[in-house]
C-alpha cells in the first residue's frame, strides 16, 4: 500500500501525492524560545521527526523547514499584551536577543538528546523582517489588510471568504476572548494582527511604512515557509492547538496574497496530558525536559511517545513511564544480542518469507498515517525470530543477519532510536556503564570457564541472575537479558 496521511484540511486519510515528486516541502511550527523545552515539545517534534525520517526512507527528497519564534508571540496567543520573549527578558534582566538565543540552544540540545534530526532549515522570525513587511504591504495593496491610526495593521477576515475551512469555524464562532483578543482599533473582533505598533518602551521593534513596530505571530510562518519552500507546501505540521487561530490565519494571509493553495496536507499531533489533566505551570504538573532527563533515558521517552499514535491524546504518568521503560529494555536487550552476529560470505539473506511478511506489516503500519504503535508491535514479532535462533546450538547466522539489518533499519533509521546511548545524558551514561560492566563480568566468567574454575563461573552467573540479569550461553558466545 502507498502512504496515506490524515489531512486535517479534508478531515480524512488521503493518498500522499506531493506536488513535485520526489521533492517534498515540509514546514513545522517551531518553538517560541522564551523558556526551556517541555514534554509537549518532545511529543510534537518526535512525531514529526519520524514523519521526516519515513518520508526520506520512502525515497523522497525532503526539505524540512522549522521556524524559531523570537518575536511577536504575545502572552495568551492574543493580539494585545506583552511579547513572551520581552517579558522573560525583563524577568531575567537580559536583552531579548540573549533570551531567545539561550533558549534556542537549550531547545536544540534537548532535541539532540531525543535523537531528533535537525531541520534542513531553521529560521528565526527576526531574520525575516524585510520579507514580513513586504508581505504585509502587498496584503494592504490587495485590499485584505488595513492600517489603523495607531499604526497597527490587521487582516480583514471578512474579505477572505474561505476563512474557517481548516478549523470548521465561521465568523460567528470567532469571538472576543477566544485566543484572539479584541483591540480597540480593529474593524471586527475576528481581524488579526499582521504588524503591531511599538511604543517607546518596547524592547523589540523595527522601522516600517506604518511606524516602528514588530510582526504579528501568524505572519512569520507564512513568510518563511514561502521563502524556503514556495507558495504551496506539501506538508504543514504542528499541534492541534495551532489549528485555530494560528494555522487558520496562515491560510488566509498566504492564499489572499498568492491566490494559490497554501498547504496540500495539514498534519496535527494531539495534545499531551499529565495524569489526566492538561499540562500547565498553574497546575503544578509542568514537566521540563532537562529535569526529566535527569531521571530517565531520553530514548525511553521517545519509545513512550511512539507507542501512542500521534493523533491520539497521550497521557504522561509515572506508571505509564515505568511500563514504557520495561518495554524499551525488552526491545533493547533483544537488539543488543544481535550486535555480535557474524555472517558467512556465502549465506543467502533472501530466503526468509516469514521476515518479508513482517517487513510488509511494519511498512503497512507506517504507510497507514505513520502508525508507530502497530509498527513497534511488529518489531517484537521480528525479534522473536532472532531470539529463537540465538537459543539454538546450530544458529542460522544468515537469518540472524537478515533480522539484524531489518531491525536496525526500522528502529534507527525510521523510528529514530539511538541504541548506542551516546547522548551524554545522565541516564544514557548510566545504561552504557551498566552494559560495559556486564560485558566485563562475562569476560571474567569466560576466563574462569577456560581455567575450569566452574565455582567462580557459576557464582558470577547466579549473582547476576539474583539482580535480574540472565546469562544465556551458546556455542557462539554468551548473551544476556535484563528483567
Amino acid at each position: 500500500m502507498g502512504l496515506k496521511i490524515y489531512n486535517t484540511l479534508k478531515r480524512e486519510k488521503e493518498d500522499f501525492i506531493p506536488q513535485n515528486p520526489p521533492y517534498v516541502g515540509m514546514y513545522v511550527c517551531g518553538p517560541t524560545v522564551y523558556g526551556n523545552s517541555h514534554l509537549g515539545h518532545a511529543r510534537s517534534y518526535t512525531s514529526f521527526d519520524v514523519i521526516y525520517r519515513y518520508l526520506k526512507y520512502c525515497g523522497y527528497k525532503v526539505r524540512y523547514v522549522q521556524n524559531i519564534t523570537d518575536v511577536g508571540h504575545l502572552v495568551g496567543d492574543a493580539d494585545e499584551g506583552e511579547d513572551k520573549i520581552s517579558r522573560q527578558a525583563a524577568l531575567e534582566k537580559q536583552e531579548p536577543v540573549e533570551i531567545a538565543y539561550k533558549y534556542e540552544l537549550s531547545y536544540f540540545e534537548d532535541m539532540r538528546k531525543l535523537n531528533i534530526l535537525p531541520p534542513d532549515i531553521s529560521c528565526r522570525a527576526t531574520g525575516h523582517i524585510i520579507e514580513i513587511i513586504s508581505h504585509v504591504q502587498a496584503l494592504i495593496e490587495k485590499g485584505y489588510a488595513y492600517v489603523t491610526d495607531k499604526g497597527n495593521v490587521y487582516f480583514e477576515v471578512k474579505k477572505f471568504a474561505s476563512y474557517g475551512k481548516l478549523s470548521g469555524r465561521n465568523l460567528d464562532d470567532t469571538k472576543s476572548g477566544e485566543r484572539i483578543d479584541i483591540a480597540t482599533d480593529k474593524k471586527a473582533p475576528e481581524d488579526f494582527a499582521l504588524w503591531k505598533s511599538a511604543d517607546g518602551g518596547h524592547l523589540m521593534k523595527w522601522p516600517s511604512p506604518w511606524g516602528d513596530g514588530y510582526p504579528g505571530w501568524h505572519i512569520e510562518c507564512s513568510v518563511m515557509s514561502r521563502k524556503y519552500i514556495g507558495d504551496t507546501l506539501d506538508i504543514h505540521g504542528g499541534g492541534m492547538d495551532n489549528i485555530f487561530p494560528h494555522h487558520e490565519c496562515e491560510i488566509a494571509q498566504s492564499e489572499a496574497l498568492t491566490e494559490k493553495p497554501f498547504v496540500r496536507y495539514f498534519i496535527h499531533n494531539n495534545m499531551l496530558t499529565v495524569n489526566g489533566s492538561k499540562m500547565g505551570k498553574s497546575l503544578g504538573n509542568f514537566i521540563v525536559l532537562k529535569d526529566l532527563f535527569k531521571k530517565m533515558n531520553p530514548m525511553v521517552l521517545r519509545f513512550y511517545i511512539l507507542q501512542s499514535h500521534y493523533r491520539s491524546v497521550l497521557d504522561f504518568s509515572d506508571e505509564s513511564m515505568t511500563a514504557a521503560g520495561v518495554g524499551f529494555e525488552r526491545l533493547r536487550n533483544s537488539i543488543f544480542a544481535l550486535k555480535d552476529v557474524k555472517i558467512a560470505e556465502n549465506d543467502d539473506l533472501t530466503a526468509y518469507p516469514e521476515l518479508d511478511a513482517l517487513k510488509k506489516e511494519f511498512l503497512d503500519a507506517m504507510n497507514d498515517d505513520f502508525n508507530t504503535p502497530i509498527a513497534i508491535s511488529v518489531l517484537y514479532e521480528i525479534l522473536k525470530h532472532s531470539n529463537n535462533e540465538l537459543n539454538k546450538a546450530d544458529r542460522d547466522t544468515a537469518k540472524l543477519e537478515a533480522v539484524k539489518r531489518m531491525i536496525f533499519t526500522f528502529t534507527e533509521d525510521i523510528l529514530g532510536f539511538n541504541w548506542n546511548m551516546a547522548d551524554n545524558t545522565d541516564s544514557g551514561e548510566e545504561n552504557n556503564r551498566e552494559d560495559k560492566l556486564i560485558e566485563f563480568l562475562i569476560e571474567i566468567r569466560k576466563q574462569y570457564r577456560t581455567e575450569k574454575n566452574f565455582a567462580m563461573s557459576d557464582k558470577i552467573r547466579d549473582t547476576l541472575k539474583d539482580i535480574g540479569i540472565t546469562l544465556k550461553d551458546a556455542p557462539q558466545g554468551t548473551t544476556y537479558t535484563i528483567s
